[in-house]
């Protein structure tokens, strides 16, 4: 999945483990990796929520200050559903390049 350069920090360290994306339909799958920098995200959901499910706390755990910030970053295609992904963070383990996996927006 890919990340704004701010957000990468946290989501390396293990704070951000939760992503709120809007998508026409779902880019990532429970489960399966993805290429992340020099790691991987490893996707554990992947669920549709409401816009009133998008509250101050889940916009914190997103790793952003309020819900507006949180939105601004989430809609920046031509998508309608809502999507909330929890994920982990996979470092490499040996130094050599990881598994490939589809990049995601």
């Amino acid at each position: 999945m890919l990340f704004t350069k701010y957000l990468r920090d946290g989501v390396r360290s293990g704070a951000i483990t939760r992503s709120v994306r809007v998508w026409m339909r779902p880019h990532v799958r429970a489960g399966k990796r993805y290429q992340f920098e020099a790691g991987e995200i490893e996707i554990d959901s992947i669920n549709t929520i409401t816009l009133e499910q998008i509250t101050p706390r889940l916009a914190r755990e997103c790793g952003l200050a309020s819900v507006d910030d949180l939105l601004k970053l989430a809609r920046h295609g031509r998508g309608e559903t809502i999507y909330l992904v929890d994920f982990h963070y996979v470092a490499p383990t040996d130094g050599l390049a990881v598994r490939s996996g589809a990049r995601v927006g």
